[in-house]
């Protein structure tokens, strides 16, 4: 039995909450496999980010090539990416895949306020490799400091999907009785799904969204379906999530839910 494959480039988080462990059991929630390839090593905990230690540069293309020799992959999911010049061995070797999806999850800031990457990284990936997307699924903040602090979502939406093809903005970073997500396409003012609000705060969401987008792609379905399908999904894993340590709830994400 043959599942798709999906490479994921991320960080490493010790708790297991966010990052390269999120995206393992997301993507094998759906029904595929996850081959990782780490950016960055991290210090934190379910309550915060305390440092980052990039993955040397000659090291990390290293292990992208390797992946790449070895394996056909039916979608790409970008996490935190360490530097600029990770952008750019990412962007160079996308070009022997130029019909694989990619989704790019934009991590600049962690839930509890830590930095992951600067801005120069966010300015690479809207640079070298938006226009190569086929979603990218920011927060409510990420998005507007992609948009150059831009407070406006809808603009933001509108104008991030005119360097790619499909934004998703995720709403749970703002406040509210409900999530509010927002798809734009093509420039256009975009599609909305509301989610009931769950009560507290919880670590690696966004990681567990944009790998089942991913994963759902790579099974087959359109942007449009595996949207609805992830959005489904990794609400159903807050719903069940869990406390490991003394900070933010952790996905309940090694079961699938039917929607």
């Amino acid at each position: 039995m043959r599942r798709p494959n999906i490479l994921v480039i991320a960080g490493h988080d010790p708790s297991g909450g966010a990052g390269i462990q999120a995206d393992i059991e997301s993507v094998a929630a759906q029904g595929a496999h996850a081959a990782t390839v780490i950016s960055l090593l991290t210090c934190q905990d379910t309550t915060n980010v305390y440092g980052v230690e990039p993955v040397t540069t000659d090291f990390f293309a290293r292990c992208l090539d390797a992946a790449l020799a070895d394996m056909s992959f039916a979608a790409i999911k970008l996490g935190v990416i360490a530097s600029r010049e990770h952008v750019a061995i990412i962007a160079d070797r996308l070009k022997q895949l130029p019909d694989v999806p990619l989704i790019i999850d934009p991590v600049l800031v962690a839930a509890g306020g830590g930095t992951l990457a600067d801005d120069s990284v966010g300015q690479a990936l809207r640079a070298q490799l938006f226009e190569r997307a086929t979603a990218i699924t920011p927060n409510a903040r990420e998005a507007r400091a992609l948009c150059d602090g831009d407070s406006d979502l809808e603009r933001c939406g509108v104008a991030l999907s005119q360097r790619t093809q499909h934004v998703l903005i995720t709403g749970g970073d703002e406040a509210g009785p409900q999530v509010i997500n927002r798809r734009y396409s093509d420039g256009q003012p975009g599609q909305r799904y509301e989610w009931p609000r769950l009560d507290g705060v919880f670590h690696g969401s966004g990681c567990t969204l944009a790998s089942a987008i991913a994963a759902q792609i790579a099974l087959g379905r359109d942007v449009g379906d595996a949207f609805e399908q992830a959005q489904h999904y990794t609400w159903q894993t807050l719903n069940r999530a869990f406390a490991a340590g003394r900070g933010q709830r952790l996905p309940a994400r090694t079961t699938a839910f039917s929607s």
